[in-house]
């Protein structure tokens, strides 16, 4: 009977092409689309962390309300003093995350993202390295040799499989070290890293304030994720209790791995994603089951026939919708190739080594399985209605010229279908261009200076050498010297900041004539830079002078501060020449920073615009000498044509020196809001998708709608009705269909941009324009939509009608 019933189908969507292919189409989009953003929810949301039990492992963090901190590290005596005696827990395991320098004998020195962890940390997570071993508790011990565990693609790329890697003796920042295993290919944990090494020897004598560990933690068999939260927050309470001064402002509590891997907001927005091609899958659907409807009115004759063979209703509704799912099943291997151009769109959009490791997705075995249930799932839901429909046929009058004229309960459903059509388009395509018009403001934001023309980069002070008293300036004064040398540069600076990217610290600073309790200084970002930052990076002073290039390569306590700084210490004074101390870091000496300019505001970071700005103070490089250097130059035509000449220098200075992050300024701005462009590339698709849909939806109803007022349009020209009358009657009747769905579509619009008000930015989320650009759009696609079937309607020969008739 089945075998049957699919044979039947399939000779009819032979005989009727034309549907068949429109169907195909619609049904391809609608899966397609629908099944390349599930990969994506499968892989981010659904599908466990690649560890052992991912849902026992938890991540502690503390907070600090006075300092704002909500989501911060645990120092590395309170780490250790929770693990003692913790009932809740089987195993509590640190990491610090790191920069580590790579050299040997046979390579150019590299550098790496890496962590140092506690040798407990990998067993913790179920994973072990598939070459070698793992660290020891000897390893992880003060004064222990640096042991290092490798990544998959380090040992790769870096030293080609070598099964024999293991002993191997290298450098690592201008140490020694030996590399003991190499761990699984694709496991970077915590997010890129690439290196690892123990964790105890650098850290054991950092004091009880620092909180900069991440600790993880996996529940003891027999407990619970409430009572582990209990337990912690007795021995947070205790802790507290023993050592006011340094963790009386801080409580650790914990999340889970998904609460800490995957932000609210990133969840949020895979969620509209999913949305939106749900209403475009929804779309695509509703214009099948229009066609349904319309190719059901012209075979009605054929039903009425059976019928009166003696085929009841429920076989004939059975067939229909075995033509439904036959069709689904047509389609299913387009949209799987839809869907595999998509997803590899998608992962090519990616920037390297910024999404972390255990995010992936790809069109496996369960991407398949949805696509198939979507695809049979939505011919059962919307082939049914027409199947229905299609069944209730009048015998007599079916069989009455062939059944022409099948009423106006048919042509309501199929209207009511447009106007549905037409408000989801506009749910989604408003979605689309608030998320277009969010990235746009993105790349349009004010940063504080022009990114035009500049390069950047960092380099690697490794080793003993860059150990002793002003080593690393001398040597970045050498390197910065030799780049501005170069025909084609106009300035370039060095400093632990890399505005857009980040960097300096954060520190108590008490201006002159103020006092505070200890520990509630106000907190002021302070870089080291070299001479010459802001001109190279093209600002131009409010108040006061530049460093000279004697004092930004010395040790004198001079300070240029941004108007924020110089607004909230001395609102109602002249900055110029007022004085501050740095609390809490011996770097900085005890004496006052005399400030000698003031500088506008400066982007430091571009992970959120909407931060307002905040305090700074850029001070000599001498002040701020680290291993991680970032070098910003200002160049004279394209950026990229200085990096070749930028490296030698570097290299003339000191060979082992390692390069990396080399981008320009606009390549540093984009990074931060990349994944913007593609939430904007996929709302963009989704809602010009659903545009055409439902304009091929109001298309195909209008045609139909023509063809079964031939008679009475020739009727209406019969009696002087001229063309422009027959136009308006069409094209009218087609915005009305798509006045009733905009009108619906406007008013369900808000409910969904009301979720995702957080990820926009600049705009609002019921931003008038917006909506009334959509609605206009819509009505002026429904008019070209109606206007081809409106001139068909105005060739219509009146005595042929009126013989019809």
């Amino acid at each position: 009977m089945l075998s049957q019933d699919i044979r039947q189908a399939l000779r009819s969507l032979w005989g009727g092409k034309s549907f068949a292919i429109v169907a195909l189409l619609c049904l391809a989009f609608g899966v397609g689309l629908n099944t390349t953003i599930f990969s994506i929810v499968d892989g981010v949301l659904l599908k466990p962390f690649p560890y052992a039990d991912p849902e026992r492992i938890v991540i502690l963090r503390s907070t600090n309300a006075t300092l704002r901190v909500s989501n911060g590290g645990v120092s590395y005596l309170d780490w250790r003093d929770l693990q003692a005696g913790t009932q809740a827990f089987s195993s509590i395991a640190a990491l610090q995350n790191r920069s580590l320098a790579l050299s040997d004998d046979r390579n150019d020195p590299a550098r790496y993202a890496a962590a140092a962890v506690s040798w407990d940390l990998f067993p913790l997570l179920g994973i072990a390295p598939i070459l070698g071993g793992g660290f020891t508790p000897e390893m992880d011990q003060p004064g222990a040799p640096t042991a290092v565990l490798l990544g998959f693609a380090v040992w790769r790329d870096r030293y080609d499989s070598d099964p024999n890697i293991p002993g191997r003796k290298v450098t690592l920042n201008g140490a020694p070290a030996v590399i003991v295993g190499v761990m699984p290919e694709h496991f970077e944990f915590p997010n890129t890293q690439k290196i690892w090494i123990p964790l105890t020897p650098s850290v054991f004598k950092e004091p009880r304030h620092l909180h900069d560990l991440q600790v993880f933690a996996r529940i003891a068999p027999g407990a619970t994720l409430a009572s582990a939260h209990a337990e912690l927050a007795a021995r947070s309470a205790s802790l507290q209790q023993q050592f006011p001064k340094e963790d009386g402002d801080w409580t650790i509590g914990l999340q889970t791995l998904r609460e800490r891997f995957i932000p609210a907001n990133v969840s949020l927005v895979i969620l509209l994603m999913m949305a939106s091609v749900t209403l475009v899958l929804a779309i695509a659907c509703s214009n099948v089951a229009n066609l349904q409807l319309a190719r059901a009115a012209t075979r009605q004759r054929e039903f009425s026939l059976r019928t009166a063979l003696g085929a009841n209703r429920a076989q004939i509704i059975r067939q229909l919708l075995t033509e439904s799912v036959v069709l689904s099943v047509i389609s299913l291997p387009f949209a799987l190739v839809l869907a595999q151009i998509g997803t590899r769109l998608i992962s090519s959009a990616m920037p390297p080594d910024q999404v972390p490791y255990y995010i992936t997705w790809s069109l496996d075995a369960r991407s398949f399985l949805y696509a198939f249930a979507v695809a049979v799932g939505t011919a059962v839901v919307f082939g049914l209605l027409p199947a229905l429909q299609a069944s209730r046929s009048n015998l007599v009058e079916s069989l009455k010229d062939g059944g022409r004229g099948t009423g106006t309960r048919h042509s309501r459903l199929r209207s009511t279908l447009v106007v549905a059509q037409v408000a989801l388009a506009v749910v989604s395509l408003v979605a689309a261009l608030l998320f277009v018009r969010t990235f746009s403001n993105l790349d349009a934001y004010a940063i504080g200076f022009d990114p035009k023309s500049l390069m950047t980069m960092r380099f690697y002070l490794p080793g003993d050498a860059y150990e002793a008293d002003g080593a690393k300036a001398r040597r970045v004064q050498d390197i910065v010297n030799r780049v501005e040398a170069l025909s084609t540069v106009e300035a370039a600076f060095a400093s632990n900041l890399l505005p857009l990217n980040g960097g300096g610290g954060g520190y108590g600073v008490v201006p002159d004539g103020k006092a505070y309790e200890p520990g509630h200084e106000p907190i002021v970002n302070l870089s080291g830079i070299s001479p010459h930052f802001h001109r190279t990076l093209g600002v131009s002073l409010i108040a006061g002078r530049e460093l000279t290039d004697i004092e930004a390569w010395s040790s004198q306590p001079l300070a240029i501060v941004n108007k924020t700084m110089a607004d909230q210490f001395w609102p109602d004074s002249q900055p110029v020449g007022a004085r501050f101390r740095v609390t809490g870091d011996s770097s900085f000496g005890s004496g006052w920073f005399t400030v000698i300019g003031v500088a506008p505001d400066v982007k430091h970071d571009n992970v959120n615009p909407n931060t307002a700005p905040f305090a700074a103070a850029y001070v000599p490089y001498a002040f701020q000498q680290t291993f991680s250097t970032a070098l910003v130059i200002r160049v004279s035509g394209n950026p990229t044509s200085i990096t070749p000449a930028v490296r030698e220098a570097i290299k003339a200075s000191d060979p082992n020196l390692p390069v990396a992050f080399v981008r320009t300024m606009d390549e540093v701005r984009q990074g931060g809001y990349w994944q913007y462009a593609i939430f904007g590339w996929i709302f963009g698709v989704t809602g010009i998708v659903g545009l055409l849909l439902a304009s091929v939806g109001v298309f195909g109803v209008l045609s139909y709608h023509v063809t079964q007022r031939t008679n009475e349009i020739g009727v209406r020209m019969a009696l002087g009705a001229g063309r422009p009358a027959v136009l308006r009657l069409i094209v009218g009747h087609g915005l009305r269909l798509a006045g009733a769905g905009v009108l619906l579509g406007l008013a369900l619009a808000p409910a969904g941009t009301w979720f995702g008000r957080t990820l926009f930015y600049n705009v609002s989320p019921f931003d008038p324009l917006t909506f009334g650009a959509v609605a206009g759009f819509l009505l002026a696609v429904a008019v070209l939509a109606s206007y081809v079937p409106a001139l068909r309607a105005t060739t219509v020969d009146p005595v042929r009608a009126l013989r019809g008739e």
